[in-house]
Formats: C-alpha cells, structure tokens, sequence
C-alpha cells in the first residue's frame, strides 16, 4: 500500500496539549499500549505517540505562555492552501487564532475557530 497525502478536509493529525504530560504519557501508554518517542524543541519536549511504526498523535505541555488553556485534544484538518482558507475563515464569520506558521519538515499551519467558538488547526502539509 502507498502512503497518499491526505486530501484537503480530512483530519491528518490529533495532538494533546496538556499541563502534566508524564500522568498523560503514563495514561495513554497502559491505556492504548502507544509508545512514546521523545523529541527536544526549542520550547520543551514534544512527545510522538506510536502504534508500532506508525505514528498515533503527539503530546506537548502547557506553558506559562499559553495563559489559562484547559487540557485538550487538537485536531489537525488538511487543507491545500493554508493562507487561502484562514482568509475564508475570516469571511464567513470565524476567527484566526494563530496565524499561518511554517513548521520545518512538517508544512504550513495555522489555528482557526469557527463561528461557534471551536478551535481546530489547518495545516497544508509538505509533499513526501
């Protein structure tokens, strides 16, 4: 089977933001038998959860930075064009949280909320 890029509104990532990671990692770990594969950033430690080979979702800690933001899964839909869908995004009624951000090795992201109040992230990804 070939890896395909995932087409444009299908989620393609999910990563839990949380304020103790270790609890986290201990949870989801006996829970789902992921492994978790550490990798250092400029920021702290980013955590990739594996099924086997394959990766599962990723993990990182709430910062002082981040304010008062409650744990939470994020959701990651593809999109072809990041920049075009957060000037979408702003025409029918939603909200850019984070603009768009180049993300080395990965592709271009951006976090958006919808005109009810929800967050997802967009992301264009690079071509494998």
């Amino acid at each position: 089977m070939v890896n395909e890029m995932p087409k444009q509104g299908i989620f393609c990532w999910n990563e839990l933001v949380t304020p103790d990671t270790v609890k986290a990692k201990k949870f989801y770990t006996e829970l789902l038998g992921w492994t978790a594969v550490e990798m250092p950033m400029s920021s702290g430690t980013y955590t990739v959860f594996k099924v086997g080979e394959t990766n599962a979702g990723g993990m990182y800690q709430i910062t002082e930075q981040m304010g008062k933001v409650p744990p939470h899964w994020m959701g990651y839909i593809t999109v072809d064009d990041v920049d075009a869908m957060v000037k979408k995004t702003e025409k029918l009624g939603g909200k850019v949280c984070m603009p768009p951000m180049d993300v080395p090795g990965v592709g271009r992201m951006a976090m958006i909320t919808d005109p009810t109040g929800a967050t997802i992230a967009l992301m264009t990804l690079e071509k494998m």
